[in-house]
């Protein structure tokens, strides 16, 4: 694998933070009481974008993180940009549009889902959903993002710039700014790419003339020009018809480092050897988890990995700490859990393959003393072996 820009300037680009994450996020509104949204009597407002999930999580964490982004001058874009900056994220390359609104979503418990079945206010979904989601983004501040608006020199100011497959499906600019974004060209950081599909956007997008473009053909061509990828196979599935984490290798040779999120099994990461077209194939099973909602926790995977990666540990640990983001995640009602310290995470990644499949976490798992011995008695439940 080819090491990480470092934190020094580097072909005219400053190199000034460790990860920049650009898209949109939106104000989330969640139910106060399960049920369907035409059932439930009031909301919790939130925030929620895969990408500023992903910078704060980092941030959380101990790495400097950057969200860039546009929102409108209005109460929620104001909203997110105070939530999000609370958690240490530099926020100061947030554009306010004063002609476009920030994006809402209205969501159910479920998590999204990647077919037909999430019910979407931007188009498609069945009469009977396993998930609702609500999405009231329609030309939103963040659908103008372009490469005129947002200079690259900015978006390749860290020693990772992270993207998902959401951007490229709000808007014709927006898909230009990730083409340009992606262009390999001398000052380019690691760029870290999540699939994020989105079956409703795309169908919105296709139903209004995207210029002949689909969307797996956009993500696809994304993902081929990123440095890590992460995918996950129910996504491949849907997206690509592809099955299986060799036959997804095999569709997506380029990346340096491919993820393939198994669920409820674990994570595959191919990593390419250093001159050489092979690869180490490292599987990393997923930790137990009592969960709380299941929002999040790929955003919080990808962090986890992405921090790992920054600190330059072997490719299993950098599994290993993303599945324990997404168990911080998984254990909280929101997008957004608190990682554990640096300090009872690398204790944990450190357990043998017998220990770690006995960990089994609940909420409040990461609210724990630092003492080593203390961690298995009040936030790690042991299960025995059946």
């Amino acid at each position: 694998m080819s090491p990480l820009p470092s934190a020094e300037a580097a072909d005219g680009v400053a190199v000034v933070v460790d990860v920049v994450c650009l898209g949109e996020s939106m104000v989330t509104f969640v139910p106060s009481r399960p049920g369907r949204l035409s059932d439930v009597p009031s909301f919790a407002r939130g925030i929620g974008g895969a990408e500023s999930n992903v910078a704060c999580g980092l941030a959380r964490a101990g790495h400097s993180a950057r969200w860039i982004s546009r929102v409108g001058t209005d109460g929620f874009g104001e909203h997110l940009v105070r939530e999000i900056a609370a958690t240490g994220v530099d926020t100061a390359d947030v554009q306010r549009d004063p002609r476009r609104p920030t994006g809402i979503y209205f969501r159910t418990a479920g998590e999204r889902a990647v077919g037909s079945e999430t019910v979407d206010g931007d188009g498609g979904g069945a009469s009977e959903p396993l998930a609702e989601v609500l999405y009231y983004r329609a030309g939103s501040a963040a659908a103008a993002m372009s490469p005129a608006l947002i200079p690259r020199e900015r978006a390749w100011s860290g020693r990772v710039l992270h993207l998902t497959g959401i951007t490229p499906a709000l808007s014709g600019d927006c898909r230009a700014l990730m083409r340009e974004l992606t262009t390999r060209a001398p000052g380019r950081p690691l760029v870290s790419f999540d699939l994020n599909y989105r079956v409703s956007l795309w169908q919105k997008e296709e139903e209004e003339g995207a210029g002949g473009e689909t969307g797996p053909a956009v993500l696809l061509d994304l993902a081929r020009r990123c440095d890590l990828v992460f995918v996950g196979e129910d996504e491949a599935a849907a997206v690509w018809g592809v099955r299986g984490p060799e036959a997804i290798r095999a569709a997506l040779p380029e990346p340096e480092v491919l993820v393939v999120k198994q669920g409820g099994a674990g994570a595959t990461a191919y990593a390419r050897r250093s001159g050489e077209d092979a690869d180490d194939v490292t599987f990393e099973p997923a930790l137990r988890v009592d969960v709380v909602a299941p929002v999040g926790a790929g955003d919080a995977f990808a962090a986890g990995f992405l921090s790992g990666t920054l600190r330059g540990l072997p490719v299993a640990q950098r599994l290993r700490h993303g599945h324990l983001m997404a168990a911080a995640a998984l254990t909280v009602p929101g997008d957004l859990g608190t990682p554990p310290s640096r300090e009872h995470a690398d204790h944990l990644v450190a357990l043998d393959a017998t220990r770690w499949g006995t960990l089994r976490f609940g909420p409040g798992w990461t609210d724990l003393p630092s003492p080593a011995e203390k961690w298995a008695e009040t936030a790690v439940v042991e299960v025995p072996d059946s």
